[in-house]
């Protein structure tokens, strides 16, 4: 049995999970398409194939009727802006917005060019549509859950070490999602009796420096937030952990993958390719604003037993059983 796992989140508004229903058609005339995101080009070439592969089942074909206009800032907040200018004086036909950060930056230089979020949390609070079901703007897409996933995370490292009793959450501080993230866990943790030690880095010698601090506070593991540089650091980030015999979890599976004990999270390819369908439709003449906001239907997660055992931990039956993957 596959153990791929779809969720269906119910928020009250059956419109919100309901599937786009496309039919390939012919497309009739050469469409051009930004694509702006924090990511580092590596993580990016996997999302922009998604991406492509969607479009390709609807009859956009790049190099024939298809452009595409890509721009990846490699973690660097600071160029954003002006990625998201040039994307604007390009007069592209729709640009996908690949996070938070880059769905705000666009959000300020334009409202007529149509913006398709692949995974943007909370757009809602941060004022990027009306409601889910009604967006009303020029911003339509996908959202995700990281409001529930830090909560999520925080319930898997207790299921491996139950008795935690401090755990340091890394931040960037220039990311505008991540105090969203933060919250979310404390209110977790309120529900339990683990205290949260937040800690920010926005460059490679400060994440060693959250690192040892987190040993001065005596955190017994991490949550490393959503984050362009941290997915970009992910390797470095789970030997730290490692290193300091710190149980620890993120969203990207690069991060399991890197040497990080768990990493738990939307699956990001599923997210661009659905994009594509919302670009479909705005090209066939749907406007944003009638668009529902759609929230994620699969997750995965990812389970590193080697870094577990170089810890000391064993991981319960029950999260082996629901791994996407499991790492030897």
């Amino acid at each position: 049995m596959n153990n791929r796992r779809k969720l269906i989140v119910a928020l009250g508004a059956s419109a919100l999970v309901a599937p786009l229903r496309i039919c390939a058609q012919p497309v009739k005339k050469s469409v051009v398409v930004g694509i702006l995101g924090t990511q580092d080009q590596l993580s990016a070439q996997t999302l922009v194939a998604a991406f492509k592969q969607g479009l390709q089942e609807l009859g956009y074909v790049e190099g024939k009727n298809l452009t595409l206009q890509l721009r990846f800032a490699d973690g660097k907040f600071e160029l954003v802006p002006g990625f998201a200018t040039e994307l604007v004086n390009l007069k592209v036909d729709v640009i996908v917005s690949a996070g938070t950060v880059t769905t705000i930056a666009l959000q300020k230089v334009t409202g007529t060019i149509p913006i398709v979020m692949a995974n943007t949390l909370d757009p809602v609070g941060n004022g990027l549509v009306k409601t889910l079901a009604r967006p009303g703007g020029n911003i339509t897409g996908l959202s995700s859950l990281g409001d529930d996933i830090g909560g999520k995370h925080l319930e898997m490292l207790l299921s491996v070490a139950p008795k935690l009793s401090r755990v340091a959450v890394l931040l960037n501080p220039g990311n505008q999602s991540n105090p969203l993230v933060l919250k979310s866990i404390q209110s977790a943790a309120l529900k339990t009796s683990a205290k949260i030690l937040p800690l920010e880095a926005r460059t490679a010698p400060e994440i060693e420096n959250a690192f040892s601090a987190m040993t001065q506070g005596k955190a017994g593991a991490v949550i490393v937030a959503r984050d362009g540089f941290f997915i970009r650091q992910a390797r470095p980030i789970a030997e730290l952990a490692l290193k300091n015999r710190l149980p620890s979890i993120s969203e990207r599976a690069n991060y399991a993958e890197g040497g990080g004990l768990m990493s738990y999270g939307v699956n990001q390819g599923e997210q661009f390719r659905r994009a594509a369908a919302y670009v479909d439709k705005i090209f066939k003449g749907a406007k944003p604003a009638d668009l529902p906001v759609e929230q994620p239907t699969k997750f995965e997660l990812v389970i590193n037993r080697k870094t577990a055992k170089a810890l000391g931990l064993t991981i319960p039956q029950a999260l082996l059983i629901s791994a996407d993957k499991v790492i030897e």
